[in-house]
């Protein structure tokens, strides 16, 4: 990672979760870590941890709608006039509800392209222009996707994710476009996703509200993977030499079901 020092990451969704862990993780690392999210006191809140306050890197909280371009737009004109660049784009930002096909509403699917897929896009676009702008050939994509875009979940009760995995099934074809493109241009910019299996976050909390066949704590008797493990497979991905590329990393429990 010792390259990665001093230089710039975006981390969207930053104020909880995988999010969360990543900003301490890179700022651990040296690295300069804009946080976006609604709730921008939670990112500052972790910007103001002990172990971050004495870490070589430094995390600042942008407040950013995803499901609107034009907070995105103004987010990445912040980043131009607080910090000069960007060497790095996470997107983390990511919802799902308990919205069956068929009985799902128009809103909670609209809700999920916005964030899952829109807001992804959006920010790959201006994270690479920017690049581009200063000069950068070096720096690096990384999507946090889901296992859910790999394989549609068979157990019973999760009958509410298919829309939600459809959108990570995009974000697989989208990934690779996203490289081909880059590479069209003879550019180095690297394109990733990671695709974890049940992570243990407060994201079900919002999933799971209105289900009375589950409760968070119950997807968690057998141990799920936690935050950290997320963000650790995002350091060795930053890690990786410049020959290596790496595409996209499954990472599951090892009692997962899927």
């Amino acid at each position: 990672m010792e390259r990665w020092q001093g230089r710039v990451a975006l981390v969207t969704g930053a104020s909880a979760g995988i999010g969360a862990e990543l900003c301490r993780i890179l700022v651990q690392h040296g690295m300069l870590v804009v946080g976006c999210a609604r709730s921008v006191d939670k990112i500052k809140s972790i910007a103001d941890e002990d172990a971050l306050k004495t870490s070589p890197g430094k995390l600042i909280a942008i407040k950013c709608d995803l499901t609107k371009e034009s907070d995105i737009l103004s987010l990445f004109d912040e980043i131009r006039q607080k910090v000069g660049r960007l060497d790095v784009c996470i997107n983390n930002a990511g919802l799902s509800y308990d919205a069956p096909l068929l009985t799902g509403t128009t809103e909670q699917f609209r809700n999920m392209l916005d964030v899952n897929v829109m807001a992804l896009c959006i920010c790959s676009q201006q994270a690479v222009k920017l690049m581009q702008e200063k000069g950068i050939d070096d720096g690096q994509i990384i999507h946090i996707s889901s296992i859910g875009g790999h394989a549609i979940p068979q157990i019973g009760g999760w009958m509410g994710a298919h829309f939600y995995c459809g959108t990570k099934f995009m974000i697989r074809a989208l990934t690779e476009g996203l490289r081909k493109e880059i590479k069209a241009l003879k550019s180095h910019i690297r394109v990733a996703s990671v695709s974890p299996g049940l992570v243990e976050t407060s994201f079900f909390d919002n999933y799971l509200k209105d289900n009375t066949s589950f409760k968070p704590e119950d997807l968690f008797k057998n141990q799920p993977l936690q935050s950290k493990d997320v963000a650790d497979t995002v350091v060795y991905i930053l890690s990786a030499p410049q020959h290596v590329e790496v595409h996209d990393v499954i990472l599951c429990p090892y009692n997962s079901l899927i």
